[in-house]
């Protein structure tokens, strides 16, 4: 079995529909997308850069969706997890998770703006540039992938090379 792996970069950049094919490609494997955790407060919800309670409730996010993945995990079902990271929210994903692989997808913030215009985005655009300026730091532990002039295919394709030789 695979460890769970983390997608993470900034908006536009993947990170969802990667996990949602890499996931299909397994015998058994689950997607948690932690915005999609996220929104499950609809009364009282903010967004992670909305003060103390949007921080707490993207750390709640990171909490609950490690819950969920030790769940599948112990059930011999491999997890694809889809989130934009901190520098806290990383160190408690590794914590929740010890085994977890992250990979970051990294492009420009013109062609994430690009992407973006495929897709529905329920951003600002100062939110969307804070979003992907967040997402430039780089942890020696990240596996960095650049996917700036590959196709949907070879962003896979590679992701999931880099998953495979990980466990």
């Amino acid at each position: 079995m695979l460890p769970p792996l983390l997608l993470t970069g900034g908006p536009a950049a993947g990170k969802s529909t990667t996990a949602q094919q890499l996931a299909v490609t397994r015998p058994r494997a689950a997607v948690i997308d932690v915005d999609d955790i996220r929104q499950l407060i609809v009364s009282g919800h903010a967004a992670p850069w909305e003060g103390a309670a949007g921080a707490w409730q993207q750390r709640l996010g990171v909490q609950n969706a490690c819950d969920v993945a030790r769940r599948f995990l112990g059930e011999g079902i491999e997890v694809v997890m889809a989130d934009g990271l901190t520098t806290r929210t990383l160190q408690l994903y590794r914590s929740l998770l010890p085994r977890l692989l992250v990979v970051r997808l990294r492009l420009s913030l013109t062609e994430a703006q690009r992407r973006a215009t495929l897709r529905p985005v329920h951003l600002t655009e100062r939110e969307f540039e804070n979003l992907h300026a967040t997402q430039a730091a780089t942890d020696p532990l990240v596996e960095v992938v650049d996917v700036e002039r590959m196709d949907f295919r070879d962003q896979v394709d590679t992701v999931m090379r880099i998953w495979m030789t990980s466990a």
